[in-house]
Parts: C-alpha cells; structure tokens; sequence
C-alpha cells in the first residue's frame, strides 16, 4: 500500500490485482486474459460508488505497460511506467472525466491523438470516467475507433477502458463493443474486515460495533468505509475510545434500539408512547422519509428473524437488538407485519403530497396501533397466503380504546373487498389470451396492460420491417432500450402463450408511429396553411399563426 497521502481512502489505494477487496473473479479474468494475450479493445467497468472501478482501471492499464510484465508486475518497488500511472500523469494512458468533457469534440481530440503510437510503453490507453455523461454524438464519434482501433509499431494497439455508474444510459452500440465487468458490493464481513486492519494501522482507538455501524452506512462501498473511518479517527481524542453511541452521534444515525421500543408500544396500544418515542427519534434530527426507511427495515427483522443470523454478512442489528425482536416477534402475527409493510409503502408515498411530514408520520403510527388489532377478529385475505403465515395473534395486547372493535370491522370489510376485487380482475385478467395479428394491435394490448415503457419504445423507437405469423423483424434507433427485445419477448409470451421471434434488421423499417404523428401533422398544417380561411384571416390579422390543426376523421 502507499503512504503518499493523509486521506485514507488514496492512502489504501490498490496497487496490484491482489489489492482489490470483493472482487477477486474479476480480477482473476482480467489477468488471465492479458497473460492469454486476448486483451480486448475496450472494457466497461460498472457498478455503485467507490467499489473500483477507477482503481480496476488504473490496475489493467499498469498491467498492460509494466516493465516487468503481467508475471511479475510491481508490487513495491514501482517501475517507472506503474509509478507514473499511479501518479496518473504517465504520457501514454490519458484519464478524462467524461462529466466535464461531455462533447464531440472532446471524443475527436482523443481520436486524433490516437493516431500517433505509445512513446514509452506497448499500449495507448484511454480511461474515460463517468462515461454515461458523454453526449450522444459523442458516443457516435467513439463507435468506429472503439471497433477497429489502430495498432502501433510497438507491438500493442490502443484500448479504452470506461467507468460508470449509470450503465443503462450507455447505447447499446457502445456496450456491444466493450468487454463488461459489473464490479459487485463489497461484502459485510470483508469490507470490515478491511477497516478493521486499517484502523489498527492508524493507531484508531474504535470498537468493533462502531466499525459495523460504518460497514452499514458504506453499502458496500470501500470508499466510503473509508472516508468514515477518516472521520472516526480524526473524531477520537488520544485517550478516548469511540464507542457505537459515539458514532451513531457522528454519523447522524440514531439507534435502532428506540425503533425496536417504538414498535413494542405499536404492539402494546401505548398511544403516548409510540408518540413520545418518534419525538425523541424526530428531534435527534431524523427525517421523516429516512424514519420510515428504518421502520421498515426493522419491520423485515420483525418478519424474517427466525431465519436470520446475528453473525455473517448483517451489521444492522448489535446482539441486543437482535434479542429484543427475537422475544417480541413471538407474539406476533406475520400477517399484521404484512399488513404494516404494505400501509407503510403507501405512507412513503403520501409524504410527497403533505405539507407537514411529521404531522403526517405521527399519524401513521396512530393509525398502526388501531390496525394491528384487525387480524385478531376475523381471518383477512392477502395477497400473501402462499407465506404460510403462523397462527399467532395479538390477543395477549391490551386493547386501547373500546370502540376499537367496531373501527376495526369497518376496517376489515375495505380490506376484504379491496382485495377481493384486486383477486376477480387479476384473475380475469391471467384467463385473457391474445391474438396479435398486427404491430398496431400489438401497441393497442401495451395501452389495455398499461405497458407505458413497452408502448413508448414501440411507437418512438422502433420501426417495423415486417410482422407476420409469430415473427416480428425492426429496425430500431440508438435510444432503443437495451433490454426492450427481452421484454417483449416475455410479454408476448404471456399475453399469447406462444413463442415470437423477434429479429433485429439492417433493414429501413416504415416510418415509426411517432414519426407518422408528426409527418401527417405536418401536412394537416400544410393543407391548412393552403386553404382561403386561413388566407382570409391572416388579411384581418397579420400576425396570426396556425399553431394546430385536428383532422375529421
């Protein structure tokens, strides 16, 4: 590891393969391909922030040039070219970040540059990072080198290696041309692993649940863990030890143990309670979205704890907390908890409309005392009988209110006839089978099965070649979805019970029915524009302009 600098996160940076935590299949394909001389022209490193994919970059770039070659590649003392793409500044591996250099131009810069050889090293590389940020006539411009790239007199050839974070906004023409690595979460137990080595190393005076308290904010993102273990040790004084109370107080997060409370008064009908608890977790500065993300994150604890382990990959619960839910859940009814997620996604949904979010989350607690109450008097139907839910109620709760049996009816008849109607049209519905004969009825069932994304594509960026008998040839534009030929296939197939092949053509396909929209609007324009109204009024009125023109038909 290098020591160049006070920031941890560039202080640990990898400097060979065997560095990078979490992705060792990746790195191991990458060596064994340049050792098997079968180097691709580009490679496409994707995946969250901070799992790599600059530093895999950096890595396949120092292999391709090292002095020593990919067998004995530095790993201490640096050669001159692995030092100076380290220090990113070596002459023939250019970085751009594509965020500030999103044009054409920019790309032909790099294609005219690409025409003369490697000065000190066997391969011309170009890293582009945050590649999805180019614009479209840039990817364009990129197409025809990234397919045949020059070779040089030094033996090697040119290689473009992207990074990105938004893979689905590459086009499809480029994603074809590159060799594709999705580079993966770090794993829990690994990444604290990690940070618990380097703690040592830097003298940090922090316990193991406070490390596992920043493992969980990192989401699998090694920088991330770093950037916080910055934070932590810088936060300590010499003598003091951080503790889990300490960096949740850091980090903004508040402890899981008051939800846990919170959800046992739910369960109890402690209306004050369950309101004192919020306000105390809302005035630590939590907001309302952030609560109700945490809420139902320990609502899944509360529903799958039986089949959970404390140890492994989860740091969300400390041995404590782990306990408390494993005591209460006993008591409780997996239905209710369903029921919770489900009112709980709608609530998520409703703080977007309201004025007052907190209001509204005390509320939706309120409202949970009374709903938990609603499966001890009759059996409520779900979507979710396939669980084998227990048989466990909440009879052994006091009730709190004495209307509340009288709410809870009420409350179950909506259910019930809710999910009634929900089960008769989604039964109809499996029970319709189609017959497409037409690319046109094929968009008209995308408008009955609100298929919106599936109809937009169709009419905006697909141009039908030919359709006939279970087989559909198109022509398509670079916007077309990467994944559009997987879902119509799918949706064909469930909607006909029939297998269609859909083929891909160089074809011209007929106008698409956007363009269509357009041309026939275009001519009603025309043809309007034509007429001795439209000269008549524009004698009375000079600077009228025909904005629309509907047809009769």
């Amino acid at each position: 590891m290098t020591t160049n600098s006070k920031v941890l996160a560039l202080k640990y940076r990898p400097i060979v393969f065997e560095d990078l935590i979490g992705q060792e299949i990746i790195s191991d394909t990458i060596v064994n391909s340049i050792k098997g001389n079968k180097v691709p022209n580009a490679y496409l490193f994707t995946g969250i922030r901070g799992v790599g994919k600059t530093t895999t970059a950096r890595l396949v770039a120092k292999a391709l040039n090292c002095f020593n070659g990919i067998e004995n590649i530095c790993k201490e003392k640096l050669c001159k070219n692995c030092e100076s793409i380290s220090n990113s500044n070596h002459i023939d591996v250019l970085e751009m970040d594509a965020a500030s250099k999103t044009g054409v131009d920019d790309v032909r810069d790099l294609i005219e540059f690409s025409r003369y050889g490697p000065a000190t090293s066997k391969y011309k590389i170009f890293i582009i990072d945050e590649v999805h940020m180019l614009s479209k006539q840039a990817f364009n411009a990129l197409l025809k080198t990234l397919e045949e790239p020059p070779q040089y007199d030094s033996g090697g050839g040119l290689k473009f290696i992207f990074a990105t974070t938004e893979v689905k906004k590459i086009p499809i023409t480029v994603l074809s041309r590159c060799q594709r690595f999705d580079l993966s979460r770090v794993r829990s137990v690994e990444l604290f692993n990690y940070i618990k080595k380097i703690k040592d190393r830097e003298n940090g005076n922090i316990t193991d649940e406070a490390l596992k308290l920043i493992v969980k904010i990192s989401e699998g993102s090694v920088r991330d863990a770093l950037s916080l273990l910055d934070r932590a040790i810088l936060s300590t004084e010499k003598n003091n030890e951080l503790d889990l109370s300490g960096a949740q107080k850091i980090f903004g997060y508040f402890d899981k143990s008051q939800l846990i409370d919170l959800f046992k008064n739910i369960f109890e009908g402690n209306e004050e309670k369950v309101l004192s608890s919020y306000r105390l977790i809302y005035d630590q500065g939590i907001e309302p979205k952030i609560f109700l993300n945490d809420f139902l994150e320990i609502l899944y604890y509360f529903k799958n704890i039986n089949y959970l382990k404390i140890e492994g990959t989860n740091f969300s619960l400390n041995d404590e907390q782990f306990k408390s839910i494993k005591s209460l859940v006993e008591k409780l009814d997996n239905k209710t908890l369903v029921l919770f997620w489900q009112f709980t996604i709608n609530v998520m949904g409703e703080l977007d409309i309201v004025a007052n979010q907190n209001l509204s989350i005390e509320m939706f607690l309120i409202r949970l005392i009374h709903l938990k109450g609603i499966s001890n008097t009759t059996n409520i139907e779900t979507n979710h009988e396939e669980n084998n839910f227990s048989n466990k109620n909440f009879s052994e709760f006091p009730k709190n209110k004495k209307n509340d049996s009288l709410n809870n009816s009420n409350a179950i008849e909506q259910i019930k006839n809710i999910v009634q109607e929900k089960k008769i049209k989604n039964k109809n519905e499996q029970d319709e089978k189609f017959h497409i004969k037409s690319f046109d009825q094929l968009i008209e069932i995308c408008i009955l099965k609100k298929e919106i994304k599936l109809k937009y594509e169709l009419e905006t960026n697909v141009s039908l070649v030919s359709f006939e008998n279970k087989r559909i040839e198109i022509s398509f534009n670079e916007d077309l979805d990467k994944e559009f030929i997987k879902i119509l296939s799918s949706k064909l197939y469930e909607w006909t019970e029939e297998r269609w092949i859909i083929t891909l053509s160089k074809k011209v396909g007929k106008m698409s029915r956007k363009d269509m929209i357009k041309d026939n609007k275009k001519k009603l324009l025309d043809d309007a524009k034509k007429s001795t109204t439209y000269k008549k009024i524009l004698e009375t009125f000079s600077d009228a302009q025909l904005i629309d023109v509907e047809s009769e038909d």
